[in-house]
């Protein structure tokens, strides 16, 4: 077991030297990504339906559900329980596009390897251009693959969202 971790941390550790110091910014990206991801799918599933169960007892305890007053309550309460629901959901779309840029950055400092070797030795040594070349290349991979995940996961976890917020919309009837 030892050995297979040591194997794999080595294999990662290769990966991110091959792609230069772009991937080390895109896995803390990424790491930032997926526990923001993780700590909402949490919330949507464990924390909020007990908020929703909450607001609804205090729905259903109020005596005056249909005046004008009392509508305005209604709103309100749906209003914070899906700022609570919605916290963090833009901040994770924005590293989800931030992913492929960062790959794209990547590439870019590739490119510039590439061209620094070219300007010191010439076109003349192929091996030192196809490690630049693969600096360049790795993050771009990288970033898209990242984007990919975080596209899929962030897809389903916006649509649990807007599923739990209109639960306690129709939760919470009003005349």
């Amino acid at each position: 077991m030892m050995l297979f971790l040591i194997e794999l941390w080595e294999s990662v550790r290769d990966f991110m030297n091959t792609g230069g110091i772009v991937l080390y910014w895109l896995a803390l990206v990424l790491c930032i990504m997926w526990v923001l991801m993780i700590e909402r799918y949490m919330y949507v599933t464990s924390a909020f339906p007990k908020l929703a169960k909450e607001v609804v007892g205090k729905w259903d305890a109020r005596e005056d559900t249909t005046s004008w007053y009392a509508h305005r309550i209604r709103e309100a309460w749906i209003s914070q329980a899906n700022e609570q629901l919605n916290a963090r959901m833009q901040l994770i779309k924005t590293l989800v596009a931030v992913c492929p840029l960062m790959g794209l950055l990547g590439t870019v400092t590739g490119m510039v390897h590439v061209f620094e070797i070219m300007a010191n030795t010439g076109t003349g040594n192929p091996r030192l251009m196809a490690s630049g070349i693969s600096m360049a290349t790795v993050p771009t991979m990288a970033g898209m693959v990242a984007a990919l995940s975080g596209v899929f996961f962030s897809s389903r976890l916006e649509a649990k969202v807007k599923v739990a917020s209109h639960r306690l919309v129709d939760s919470m009837p009003h005349h």
